[in-house]
């Protein structure tokens, strides 16, 4: 694992999560509980990446980070019949509160030297990343679009965003082929997303550096998920060209996580603190 791959879980685990745990926080009795604890778990979470891998100590952290997780993911299930909808928004929240677990579950069988299912290291690794910054980032923002800006493009970016996650996770299972599949969905929800915001959502925010946050946050992905496009293509067809999967960690995995999770969070964020939030009665739980 390069220290670079390495810095960009931390930040999910760290950063990313709990700094989205706090939009949908407008439940405090069910969800400000975990997003006070997540932050703590996030770091165990990061410093099982220090150790080596084997560590007996490092899946005790990874362990303690995953029951963060699943007690998240408990959350999601008990959500299901309070709101019994499984409207666009939804879906996408749903997605983003089950996410973590998956990466957590990941996480462990990556530090304990595990072939979790019969997947390598490698894949164990891209796997807790997707399920950081795709499954929990993309679908959270996709959710809060589709409630702050009802519209055909968002609630099909709410939809299509999860079931991109949902496929190439499957691809993983039974080929390439359908790996590409959910590249292509899910590049298609990413970019209707991006898309969405920088129409309709930047130009709402009343701050400044809120609208730029927005901007960066959608721009991002028009790079970005080319990238991931390519590379998955590129397992399928030798003759398309794509990265490295070092160079991808350099270009699709830190752009990602710094332009758009992080600044796109933190320019939901300010919407918040702004008393400009989404619609609280789709987003809390």
């Amino acid at each position: 694992m390069t220290v670079l791959v390495g810095w960009i879980l931390a930040l999910g685990m760290v950063v990313v999560v709990p700094l989205g745990l706090r939009l949908l926080g407008d439940d405090r009795q069910r969800l400000g509980a975990v997003g006070q604890v997540w932050p703590f778990a996030g770091l165990l979470g990061g410093l099982s990446l220090l150790l080596d891998r084997g560590d007996t100590f490092a899946v005790v952290l990874a362990c303690c980070y995953a029951a963060v997780a699943a007690w998240l993911a408990v959350l999601a299930l008990s959500r299901l019949p309070r709101r019994r909808s499984l409207a666009p928004v939804e879906v996408a929240v749903l997605t983003a509160m089950v996410s973590p677990t998956i990466a957590a579950s990941s996480l462990i069988a990556e530090r304990g030297g595990w072939e979790l299912l019969g997947f390598g290291m490698t894949t164990q690794l891209l796997t807790v990343a997707h399920f950081h910054y795709a499954g929990f980032a993309a679908a959270l923002v996709a959710g809060l679009t589709a409630s702050r800006a009802p519209s055909p493009s968002s609630s099909v970016a709410a939809l299509t965003v999860p079931a991109g996650i949902a496929l190439v996770f499957l691809g993983y299972f039974t080929g390439d082929g359908v790996e590409l599949a959910g590249a292509v969905v899910l590049t298609a929800g990413m970019w209707l997303l991006g898309w969405t915001v920088w129409r309709d959502v930047a130009p709402s925010a009343r701050s400044r550096p809120t609208r730029a946050l927005f901007a960066v946050s959608a721009a991002v992905l028009a790079a970005t998920m080319l990238l991931a496009l390519s590379w998955a293509a590129g397992q399928v067809w030798d003759a398309v060209p794509h990265l490295s999967l070092t160079w991808m960690a350099a270009t699709h995995g830190l752009a990602n996580a710094l332009g758009f999770a992080v600044c796109g969070l933190l320019a939901w964020r300010r919407l918040q603190r702004a008393g400009d939030t989404p619609a609280t009665n789709v987003m809390s739980g």
